[in-house]
């Protein structure tokens, strides 16, 4: 089933400005430019965000700018021990605490940060879903061997394009200036889109 925004929980885990200089499977500055899109979608219909970072003051570096300032309402959990975030007691803590079931998550590494809690949350009842192109990896093997993974541990694999549309559902006044840039952020070519509704003459 699609998403319900109202059952929503977006996961954002180890979005590390030191563990973005690994990332091979896919461009960094795209992949940055998915985050923020799901960050501000997120705070515009309130749905919780749920950051986390690993050792933030080690190699791995501070949570990128691209979510906490799109996402200010955020919650972030600093881990100093826990590679599987699922095993902090905290981060289940925040997630039981929204009182929602369905958990968006991304990260950084896909094979190991999304990887790991995905397939525990499904495996305990959660509607988890992987945003892959708001994910990071080391290169295209490690994610298509996960994304392989998840699928078979039930978790639904998705873009971020789709993600965006589904807790979108439909247009109207007050979303269209953010959803035009949320777009346009994931797939830079919506800009043209945007442009050519907005230089439609008046009925």
């Amino acid at each position: 089933k699609l998403i319900d925004r109202d059952d929503a929980v977006f996961l954002m885990l180890d979005h590390q400005a030191g563990l973005m200089q690994i990332v091979e499977d896919i461009d960094q500055t795209q992949l940055r430019r998915n985050v923020a899109a799901k960050a501000m979608v997120a705070e515009f219909y309130d749905i919780p965000v749920i950051a986390s970072t690993s050792v933030p003051a080690g190699p791995n570096g501070p949570l990128i700018s691209e979510i906490t300032e799109n996402a200010p309402s955020l919650t972030v959990i600093d881990r100093a021990g826990p590679i599987n975030a699922w095993d902090d007691a905290r981060i289940r803590e925040a997630v039981e605490a929204t009182g929602r079931n369905t958990i968006v998550i991304s990260g950084i590494l896909t094979s190991v940060c999304v990887a790991f809690p995905a397939i525990e949350m499904a495996a305990e009842g959660y509607n988890v879903i992987a945003v892959i192109d708001a994910s990071g990896d080391y290169s295209d093997l490690a994610s298509q061997t996960t994304i392989a993974r998840l699928q078979q541990a039930g978790v639904t694999v998705e873009s971020t394009f789709s993600i965006l549309s589904q807790v979108h559902d439909t247009w109207n006044e007050e979303n269209t200036p953010l959803f035009a840039e949320a777009y346009s952020l994931v797939a830079p070519a919506y800009t043209s889109v945007i442009e050519s509704y907005f230089g439609q003459p008046a009925n």
